[in-house]
């Protein structure tokens, strides 16, 4: 008889034991999230190569794809041809001014040389105001020159910078991928004409998920930015342990208005947070998980 009293007052304990366990709650509740960015297109024509895949890791920099460039080669090729006339006109009075600035160079020394012998008195004055106004006529010429070839040197200007920016329409009609990350989802494929800003596909980083779990006041307390908690989901019958590190907490509260509330109102206040982890593959954006601040 006492063994059997012995018996079932361990079956009570076990079961209390097992009832206080099942009662335990989490800290916090909510949902894994990634960074999501949309890779748009960055200019306008069909999508001749689009190597794009859901699922696919993509690194930064790789080249996913490019749009027909074949009008913008050629508009590149008739800027360049223009630019090459236009030059070949003002070559004539481009090596006008070539020549009077030779001649002005020569003036110059003819000048210094004349100075010299002035300061030893084996040169005349009269020298000096000839060369000195032989230098002004060579810098009228010139000026004048370049006045008449101003509009031509404008106009090449221009087509440098038309082809510039041909150049760099050029360069965006490769899809090169600015961010690493796993393709989330497709909007295009090849053969497809593209506008500029048509979403291409999204990308995400998924190697750290971020867990957003929603916290009560009294709360904010036990927890801090840097903090380690343990991160639980499903997993068959049990539940799946991971390590994770607060990245943020907010600093108002959500799903209450901006008012001032009595102290048992304030208790409902939920602050979300964030929680860093790292995925070994099973998490997915959007799975549902809990926050432990202790382990028992």
């Amino acid at each position: 008889m006492k063994i059997t009293n012995q018996f079932i007052a361990i079956i009570i304990l076990t079961s209390a034991l097992i009832s206080c366990k099942n009662n335990e709650k989490a800290d916090g509740y909510g949902n894994f999230e990634a960074t999501e960015i949309t890779i748009s297109a960055e200019n306008n024509g069909k999508l001749l190569q689009f190597e794009v895949e859901e699922g696919k890791h993509l690194k930064t920099g790789e080249f996913v794809g490019y749009i027909d460039t074949i009008q913008l080669a050629l508009k590149k090729h008739q800027l360049q041809t223009s630019k090459e006339i236009i030059f070949s006109k003002s070559k004539g009075v481009l090596s006008q001014i070539s020549v009077l600035k030779a001649e002005l160079k020569t003036a110059n020394i003819s000048k210094n040389r004349i100075e010299n012998l002035l300061k030893e008195n084996a040169g005349t004055q009269q020298q000096l105001d000839a060369i000195n106004g032989k230098i002004d006529v060579l810098n009228q010429q010139i000026r004048s020159i370049e006045i008449q070839n101003a509009p031509v040197v404008n106009e090449i200007k221009s087509l440098d910078i038309q082809l510039k920016q041909l150049e760099d329409q050029l360069y965006k009609s490769n899809i090169i991928n600015p961010v690493p990350g796993t393709v989330l989802v497709k909007y295009a494929e090849p053969n497809e004409v593209v506008s500029f800003g048509k979403p291409l596909y999204k990308i995400a980083d998924l190697t750290t998920m971020e867990l957003r779990v929603y916290v009560s006041e009294p709360q904010l307390a036990t927890i801090k930015i840097g903090q380690e908690v343990t991160v639980k989901i499903d997993e068959g019958e049990t539940m799946k342990n991971y390590s994770g590190i607060i990245s943020w907490i907010a600093s108002e509260a959500e799903f209450t208005p901006k008012i001032i509330q009595t102290k048992e109102e304030r208790v409902n206040l939920v602050y979300a947070v964030k929680i860093n982890v790292k995925n070994d593959g099973s998490l997915k954006i959007g799975m549902p998980a809990e926050m432990w601040i202790s382990e028992n």
